[in-house]
């Protein structure tokens, strides 16, 4: 068993479990009332729910690899989800950062988050 694969599942499982909740609350109740126009307003409610999957998916990817240890092509697929975490941690960061807020970094603190899967994922990996 490799236990850095298994706690970066159970922290992108984590992680789900924040985004189902808090996000359904704090982003998709006001932005389904919001008066954007309909078309937009639910590619964005749809791209939500594909995060959650996404999210979900990731974390069962991880769980999986970290039971089948040396399985070949484990590495390159726990690779692929450490990358993909940071991405989504540099996406917030990106768009935080040039929104000009002041105490940017906890306005939108989703890449607190995501990077323990990466660093996890890719210790996992290694």
């Amino acid at each position: 068993m490799n236990g850095w694969l298994l706690a970066a599942g159970i922290t992108a499982l984590g992680v789900a479990a924040v985004h189902t909740v808090g996000g359904h609350r704090d982003v998709v109740r006001p932005l389904l009332a919001c008066k954007l126009a309909d078309e937009p307003r639910r590619v964005l409610h749809a791209v939500w729910h594909m995060v959650s999957v996404d999210l979900v998916l990731s974390g069962l990817a991880l769980l999986y690899l970290s039971l089948t240890d040396g399985t070949p092509g484990a590495s390159l697929v726990a690779w692929f989800v450490a990358v993909h975490f940071i991405a989504y941690a540099a996406a917030f960061l990106a768009i935080t950062l040039s929104v000009g807020w002041p105490r940017p970094l906890l306005r939108l603190p989703q890449w607190i988050l995501l990077l323990p899967v990466a660093a996890l994922a890719a210790a996992g990996a290694a």
